[in-house]
């Protein structure tokens, strides 16, 4: 029997196109994801709780945000921007976990939170007032810790970490 290099190549080169397609599908698929993590944090009456956020800022990542995922791991959370400051409203929709929004005004105070919302739910959360961010954790977050109104967030976003 006598190798053929050239048919086995050709062989190889198909069966790295399909194996390149079969991932550009899976990757197609995949719920789309904010670049990056950065450290928050929040002062408390009970000390200072840091968490590990992905950052929100352009519109397709605001209007995903953590549409599509099945779990969020305490301590971890999503940091939407809505530079500037204005009144900000958020849903549910295709969100499977249910979460804690805590709406963040332009100087690190928190103005409102939402605690433990609906998944999957249309119905329109409002900041109840001017924010320059949202920060989404997983429901209970707010309880655990004892975050409350008022409390300061200390990001870069806010001109104080």
């Amino acid at each position: 029997m006598r190798f053929d290099r050239k048919a086995a190549r050709s062989r190889a080169q198909g069966w790295l196109a399909a194996v390149l397609v079969i991932v550009g599908f899976a990757v197609a698929g995949a719920p789309a994801r904010a670049a990056g993590f950065q450290p928050l944090e929040i002062v408390t009456r009970n000390g200072v709780q840091v968490f590990s956020v992905e950052m929100a800022t352009t519109e397709e990542e605001k209007q995903t945000g953590l549409m599509y995922r099945k779990e969020l791991a305490d301590g971890k959370g999503m940091l939407f921007d809505f530079n500037p400051e204005q009144e900000v409203s958020m849903w549910m929709k295709n969100t499977y976990v249910p979460l804690d929004m805590i709406f963040i005004r332009a100087d690190g105070r928190i103005l409102r939170i939402a605690e433990n919302t609906e998944p999957l739910s249309t119905r329109i959360i409002s900041s109840r007032g001017p924010a320059r961010a949202v920060l989404e954790v997983v429901a209970g977050t707010a309880q655990k810790y004892g975050i409350r109104v008022g409390d300061r967030v200390g990001h870069p976003l806010f001109g104080n970490k």
